[in-house]
């Protein structure tokens, strides 16, 4: 199992809500959570366009990570 580092400000928030019942921490919680998760994502999506075994796969998984990115078609090779 992996572990997962998330921003010290953020942990803090988690803290607040979960130990001192403070709720108007959920949505920056929330948002923090997401943007994480959307990271990990990028991250495994551009792994994958590295190491996949074929080149076809590669070529799929370059081009998820850069719709993930957000990179324009006039952009790419």
């Amino acid at each position: 199992m992996k572990n997962v580092m998330i921003p010290e400000e953020l942990f803090g928030k988690i803290i607040k809500y979960h130990l001192l019942d403070q709720e108007q921490e959920a949505d920056d919680i929330r948002k923090g959570l997401e943007k994480k998760l959307d990271a990990m994502v990028n991250r495994e999506v551009y792994s994958k366009s590295k190491t996949a075994p074929t080149k076809e796969e590669r070529e799929k998984f370059r081009q998820e990570y850069l719709d993930r990115k957000g990179m324009q078609e006039s952009f790419r090779w």
